[in-house]
């Protein structure tokens, strides 16, 4: 896979950077992969190519037990027809998440979408104090306006098919953070062999590197002794 530089991605990417929300703090991205082969003779194919024969000898074996069980949530993406989309899911998540071992996720981490609707209620739900301060900075727009359309530039977003990563507390790539909350979601056009990746999550300030990071001065330090309950 290839990362993919795209301009519509800029400010939605600048905005969400390290958005500052009082008690805590929302950072976004997104991004765009191409899934076609890279060229044979670079450093970048041999590793990408023993990345998928790495993932694929995985998912092969935890999808001997799913595809006897046609009941299963996951059918579509443990069944061995669509192995590739689901290889291409994890490596898609190696490349956003480059420091965390994706080789024991599972099929049911992964979730797809029956339709856009639940991205935008994902959107509304957990970005709304986000969405108010972009139309107060942005002339009154509406940042899922503004993202969907982005990424429809990029991907052609009624082409796509649609997932969700939920991860258990084992799997997930941001809970060391302090991650309040996160979501990870992938829209894979098949035709035009890209994925385009949002990932995004909400640490406090608290805990985590935000309050390890946190510059104090020696007043607001003073302050804060004085209101402690000893």
């Amino acid at each position: 896979m290839k990362f993919l530089e795209y301009t519509p991605f800029d400010s939605i990417n600048l905005f969400l950077e390290q958005l500052n929300l009082g008690d805590c703090t929302i950072r976004g991205n997104l991004e765009a992969f191409s899934c076609k082969k890279l060229g044979t003779c670079s450093v970048a194919s041999f590793v990408e190519r023993e990345l998928y024969d790495f993932y694929k000898l995985i998912l092969d074996y935890l999808g001997k037990s799913a595809d006897s069980d046609p009941s299963s949530p996951v059918e579509h993406l443990s069944s061995r027809s669509s192995r590739k989309t689901l290889i291409y899911l994890v490596l898609t998540l190696g490349h956003i998440y480059p420091d965390y071992d994706f080789s024991a996720v599972r099929a049911h981490l992964f979730f797809q979408e029956e339709e856009l609707e639940s991205f935008k209620q994902m959107v509304d739900t957990y970005l709304s104090d986000a969405s108010r301060q972009w139309a107060a900075t942005n002339e009154g727009s509406s940042l899922l306006d503004s993202m969907t359309k982005a990424i429809d530039e990029v991907i052609k977003i009624r082409e796509c098919d649609i997932y969700s990563y939920n991860p258990d507390s084992d799997a997930d790539p941001v809970i060391e953070k302090g991650a309040i909350w996160s979501f990870n979601y992938f829209f894979y056009n098949r035709k035009l062999k890209r994925v385009v990746s949002f990932r995004c999550y909400c640490t406090s300030k608290l805990s985590g590197d935000d309050f390890l990071t946190g510059v104090v001065s020696d007043g607001e330090e003073e302050d804060a002794l004085i209101d402690m309950d000893i």
